[in-house]
C-alpha cells in the first residue's frame, strides 16, 4: 500500500465581491421597473385596439409581443428590486463620471439617429450596441463586436427581408 505524499494545499480563498446594493439604487429600479410594466401594459392594450386583417401575422402582433416582453421584464426588474431594497445599505450610488456617461450615451444615440441614412441599419446598430455597452461598462474584446454585429444583422434579416418592413440599408445594401 502507498501513501500519497503530495497533498495539494489550499489556496486560500478569493474574498467575494460585495454584491448588495445601496438602497437608492434599489429604489430607483424598483421604480423603473413599475414603469416598464405600465408602459408594457399601455402597449398590450394599444395593440389589442389595432384593426386585424385576419392573419396571424397581422399588424398587432409585434407591438403586442413587445409589450408583453417589456412588461415580463419590468415585472422581473421590480421583484429583484424589491428582493435587493431588504438588503440594501446606505450609501452613493453614483460612479465617478455618471454625468460624462450619460451625456455621451445621448450623443451616441443623436450620431445613430443622424448617420443611420448614410451608413445603414446593420452598421449603425451594431456601433450603437458596441458603443453603448462600452459606457455602460460592458467587456471589452471581439466578442461584443461579433454580439452587436450578429444582432444588428439577424434584425435587419427578419425585419427587412422577412417581414418586409423597409430598413436604411446604406451604400453597402444592409
Amino acid at each position: 500500500m502507498t501513501t500519497d505524499t503530495n497533498q495539494q494545499v489550499a489556496e486560500p480563498a478569493e474574498p467575494e465581491p460585495d454584491l448588495s446594493c445601496d438602497r437608492r439604487t434599489a429604489r430607483s429600479s424598483l421604480i423603473f421597473g413599475a414603469l416598464m410594466v405600465v408602459a408594457g401594459i399601455v402597449m398590450i392594450i394599444d395593440a389589442r385596439r389595432l384593426p386585424g386583417d385576419g392573419s396571424a401575422m397581422g399588424p398587432a402582433a409585434m407591438p403586442l409581443a413587445v409589450g408583453v416582453l417589456l412588461a415580463l421584464t419590468g415585472l422581473w426588474l421590480a421583484l429583484r428590486s424589491l428582493r435587493d431594497l431588504r438588503a440594501a445599505v446606505p450609501g452613493q450610488p453614483l460612479r465617478e463620471h455618471a454625468a460624462l456617461r450619460v451625456a455621451a450615451l445621448a450623443a451616441v444615440l443623436v450620431a445613430f439617429a443622424l448617420l443611420l441614412p448614410v451608413v445603414g441599419y446593420v452598421l449603425g446598430s451594431a456601433a450603437l450596441f458596441v458603443a453603448t455597452a462600452l459606457l455602460l461598462g460592458g467587456p471589452h474584446g471581439w466578442r461584443l463586436y461579433a454580439v452587436g454585429w450578429s444582432l444588428a444583422a439577424i434584425a435587419f434579416v427578419v425585419f427587412d427581408r422577412l417581414i418586409g418592413l423597409t430598413l436604411p440599408t446604406g451604400p453597402w445594401g444592409f
